[in-house]
């Protein structure tokens, strides 16, 4: 039922802009004539290459069906498909998976892909201080994993999970070997049909063909370089090797200096950005002042100014591409008299200051000098603190911060607000309530109206300022074939690639 509602609501989504809108970037001989090599241009460098360990969406990009892989595969459309499972079965109250691997699947140092692999792996992540970002949706469901032979895997779970094969098809649960899984934040050893060759720090990250891959005759490239490129500077000082520059500023790559070697796809993601409030932090954690935030920001005029139009406002932590999207953009409409009248209740007429983290990605600093404008306007003086993504992790992520703008790319995880100890501090055993109803439900009906519900409470309780679903830009040199264009997940499927 989980992938056949997803699938709908990707097809839908799937019927995105496609743009032969070409940029003006050198030409790069040596990778064309090749043709079996490709260079990604990425914003951010991760601080590790171990998804089941830190929390960086850009990890998954570099080796999420690359270099490891999950049990589950999730296809651009959101339909979940075998990937180092060959089938599975569920029991009829939905509390037990059984899943079969594929058979004789072995790691790029040799080791085989077995049961224990996957129980080591899932055990691993469900551990205290473990880091995985899915311990608290997936990892603390899971009552007992039994392994009754080398290729089965029985998961029996504490609660029933409609989302469970979503979940496993994300990159907080590749499977790891336990000879290799100590190395893995930087040297993966994984199953994928690329293995991991060097990581040049502040440059790039290279991946080669792995021949021992089960599939390997069917993999047209060689190599992919997963280069960090700064999206800041002018689109003429980007490298020329490039083929693909995903998710880019727009001002840098879009614009400028058109020809015929490039084009631009657009599509859908579960991307929510979002003003994060430290519901902890005493000014925040007043409710009034939490909604004067809300009716400072001006959605449309951010949308305009940072996405060139390209987004969608949103009142709550769900994107429109996800199943059971409520729309509550206008929850909080732009009241600038109003904040100012809620900020005087809570006692706040002048003299509020609030500090405002950015990661180095073109929506947080670009976004972040619009908010900032906004807020002042209505009389909250906000203090810009730039940080790098490293920096952000060791401090937003784990409380220490104020304000945050941020992208949160995970599909389907409003249940991040059940966690009080979250980097939100939001904590509503109201919430949890109906987190928990919409777990236990049976009838999809049901689970529908309880997921309107959460929406609600969510921007009712202003837990954060939900400011826009992004459309995702993705310029690509002419002739790759096998890109996405729709990202349910943050990933690259290099194996699909091939030039034509």
């Amino acid at each position: 039922m989980r992938a056949s509602i997803a699938c709908a609501v990707w097809q839908t989504v799937s019927r995105c802009l496609l743009i032969g809108c070409l940029v003006g970037f050198a030409y790069a001989p040596a990778y064309a004539s090749a043709k079996d090599h490709v260079v990604f241009g990425i914003t951010l460098e991760p601080n590790s290459l171990d998804p089941t360990s830190a929390a960086a969406a850009a990890i998954g990009e570099v080796v999420h069906y690359n270099v490891l892989e999950g049990l589950v595969k999730i296809e651009e459309n959101g339909e979940t498909s075998p990937l180092l499972a060959a089938s599975w079965q569920a029991s009829a109250d939905g509390r037990s998976y059984t899943f079969r691997l594929r058979p004789d699947v072995r790691f790029h140092d040799g080791q085989p892909l077995d049961s224990a692999a996957v129980r080591f792996s899932f055990e691993r992540a469900k551990a205290s201080g473990s880091g995985n970002k899915s311990r608290t949706k997936l990892f603390d469901n899971i009552e007992r994993i039994d392994t009754p032979d080398p290729q089965t895997v029985t998961l029996t779970l504490l609660h029933r999970d409609p989302h469970l094969l979503y979940r496993l098809g994300e990159s907080p649960a590749v499977i790891l070997h336990p000879a290799s899984a100590g190395q893995a934040s930087h040297t993966p050893v994984g199953t994928g049909p690329f293995r991991f060759e060097r990581w040049d720090k502040g440059h790039s990250i290279t991946l080669v063909k792995w021949p021992g891959y089960r599939n390997a005759e069917a993999v047209p490239l060689q190599r992919a370089v997963f280069r960090f490129v700064n999206s800041f500077v002018e689109d003429a000082e980007l490298p020329a090797e490039v083929d693909v520059f995903f998710n880019f500023a727009t001002r840098t790559v879009l614009r400028n200096r058109l020809n015929e070697r490039y084009q631009v796809l657009i599509g859908g993601s579960s991307s929510k950005a979002l003003l994060a409030m430290n519901n902890r932090h005493p000014p925040l954690a007043d409710l009034r002042v939490r909604r004067a935030i809300n009716h400072a920001i001006d959605r449309a005029a951010l949308i305009h100014q940072v996405l060139n139009g390209r987004g969608s406002a949103i009142g709550s932590h769900f994107s429109p591409t996800e199943s059971g999207y409520l729309h509550l953009a206008d929850r909080y409409p732009f009241d600038p008299e109003h904040s100012r009248a809620l900020l005087r209740e809570a006692g706040f007429e002048r003299g509020l200051q609030l500090q405002l983290s950015l990661p180095p990605t073109p929506y947080a600093r670009d976004g972040g000098q619009i908010v900032a404008q906004q807020l002042s306007a209505v009389g909250i003086e906000v203090v810009a603190k730039h940080v790098s993504w490293a920096e952000w992790l060791a401090g937003p992520f784990t409380g220490d911060f104020e304000l945050t703008l941020i992208n949160h790319v995970e599909p389907l995880d409003y249940d991040i607000y059940s966690d009080p100890s979250y980097y939100f501090g939001y904590d509503s055993a109201e919430f949890r309530a109906l987190a928990t109803a919409h777990r236990d439900a049976d009838h999809p009906r049901q689970r529908n109206r309880l997921l309107a519900d959460i929406q609600r409470k969510l921007a009712d309780d202003a837990v954060n300022a939900w400011l826009y679903a992004p459309q995702i830009s993705t310029v690509a040199r002419k002739g790759l074939e096998g890109l996405w264009v729709n990202y349910p997940i943050y990933v690259h499927d290099l194996a699909a690639l091939r030039w034509r």
